[in-house]
């Protein structure tokens, strides 16, 4: 089992940068996978950014360019740095681990963090 506790998140301009933090309960080297995914009010949880345990990085096209992905393993803790935000990036933001049992993946998911983009 994997508890995830996220923090960072907040009201920024547009334009702005925001990082948010993810520290996982146990060691992230134990994680097939992180990543980051987003849900803005009516609308479905979407894909922000992934990061495998081989450090494969995949990112939406929406957030590419400005979203970084990266993780401190010393601290069990994966990061999502936000930069030149935009009003759309406005959504509450959660981090995701999926650990490998056997053949079956389980899915972990932290509290969520809003982000408003707004001037």
């Amino acid at each position: 089992q994997v508890q995830l506790v996220e923090s960072g998140g907040g009201l920024v301009q547009p334009g702005g940068s925001l990082r948010l933090s993810c520290a996982a309960s146990r060691s992230i080297f134990s994680i097939a996978a992180m990543g980051w995914y987003r849900q803005a009010p009516g609308k479905q949880r979407e894909l922000v950014a992934t990061l495998t345990v081989n450090e494969t990085t995949n990112y939406s096209d929406s957030v590419k360019g400005r979203f970084t992905i990266s993780t401190d393993n010393a601290k069990n803790t994966m990061y999502l740095q936000m930069n030149s935000l935009k009003p759309e990036d406005t959504a509450v933001y959660y981090c995701n681990a999926k650990v490998l049992v056997g053949t079956v993946i389980l899915n972990y998911w932290g509290q969520g963090s809003q982000v408003t983009v707004s001037s």
